[in-house]
């Protein structure tokens, strides 16, 4: 980042590849061209690295190697679980998931639904946790998969999917997670939360963008959904991206390194950017559970403005709202509308987010920035 730069405080869009993460990827990028799939040395030296990469990553969430597939990215692992399972149980055609999903979750469940599968969403309490026990009630002989997020994208709220796994293991039901925000911020443990699947996104723990995995249990029956040679498993046909799967390895194994003791800094940071914020702008209110959500994630709502112009007019600092704007109007995030705040407060909604490069000098910075232009424009 350049000196000029606004402050960053959107980590959970995006992180920046650690400087390891880039040194690693580097003879990948120059020199280590060789197809994973060939018989020869340069194969055989990348087929090596994608599988100590796999490693890395297995142990991050507490899995072995092989339950282990590489994708291009959160998006894709969704697909793959979700739809995987949907076509190799076609005598289970119920599914739940819940309102506050990211759309590679929720447009997929749209479309089975329009496709033969009958889709059941139940909502969120109004700290954003999903409804455990609705789901319990919605199980039956006929559910084949239960996907709902680790954590939320835009509130942080950590759900209840112990609890729900649980649940679906009476049921016979098969369990995916998308935990793209999680992995890397919080410990991920796959036999203690219970699921089935689970899905990781490279770009949201310091690995490129491009780049992601999907954890599937051992002997789940799953389908691929693209089709070509046997590349993971003949689940994810495709020459493997070598240099960026190398750099997904390497990150994992930083953030398994430094979890503990950087999620509790960023926490005490998202924390003072609250009580700042909280003193400065009367009225100021949290989006979403006060404890049970990623250390670095702050979803506040400001009085009598919106989000966006609010960001518009902060320009020393680079996040974001979650709300949508179409035909030049300007509508509430959904994931905040389904905690049952109302539009007109909801619309207020901002998303601060931290990570590895924030610093305190840059949260009280942040801070004033953005009380000034709560100030400017609530007049």
């Amino acid at each position: 980042m350049h000196a000029e730069d606004p402050i960053y405080l959107d980590y959970n869009a995006s992180t920046p590849l650690l400087p390891e993460v880039v040194d690693a990827m580097l003879p990948w990028l120059r020199g280590g061209f060789g197809n994973p799939s060939s018989s020869h040395v340069y194969g055989r030296r990348a087929r090596a690295a994608i599988e100590a990469a796999r490693v890395e990553v297995a142990a991050l969430v507490r899995c072995t190697p092989e339950e282990l597939v590489f994708t291009s990215g959160g998006t894709e692992a969704n697909n793959l679980a979700i739809r995987g399972v949907a076509e190799a149980l076609p005598d289970r055609r119920h599914m739940i998931t819940s309102s506050i999903e990211h759309p590679a979750t929720s447009k997929l469940c749209a479309w089975l639904a329009g496709h033969g599968h009958r889709v059941d969403v139940v909502g969120v309490d109004a700290e954003g946790r999903v409804r455990a026990e609705e789901i319990a009630a919605k199980l039956g002989d006929e559910t084949g998969v239960i996907t709902v997020m680790h954590a939320n994208n835009e509130t942080g709220v950590i759900q209840p999917i112990e609890e729900i796994t649980r649940a679906a293991w009476r049921a016979g039901a098969v369990v995916h997670t998308d935990a793209a925000q999680s992995v890397g911020k919080v410990p991920i443990d796959v036999g203690a939360l219970g699921v089935d699947l689970l899905s990781i996104a490279g770009h949201k723990l310091y690995a490129p963008k491009g780049v992601g995995a999907l954890f599937i249990r051992k002997d789940m029956p799953i389908a691929p959904f693209m089709l070509g040679a046997g590349h993971e498993r003949g689940l994810r046909p495709g020459t493997e991206n070598v240099p960026s799967i190398v750099g997904l390895g390497v990150a994992a194994k930083a953030a398994m390194r430094d979890l503990t003791a950087e999620s509790a800094r960023v926490r005490v940071l998202r924390d003072k950017l609250f009580v700042l914020l909280r003193e400065r702008v009367p009225g100021l209110a949290l989006n979403g559970h006060p404890e049970k959500r990623l250390p670095n994630t702050l979803n506040v709502r400001f009085p009598r403005v919106s989000g966006t112009a609010l960001l518009a007019q902060a320009e020393e600092v680079a996040a974001s709202t979650g709300s949508a704007c179409h035909d030049g109007h300007e509508s509430a995030s959904s994931v905040i509308l389904a905690m049952g705040v109302k539009p007109e407060e909801a619309i207020g909604s901002v998303r601060l987010t931290l990570g590895r490069g924030t610093t305190e000098a840059e949260i009280v910075r942040a801070a004033e920035v953005l009380a000034a232009a709560w100030v400017k424009l609530s007049r």
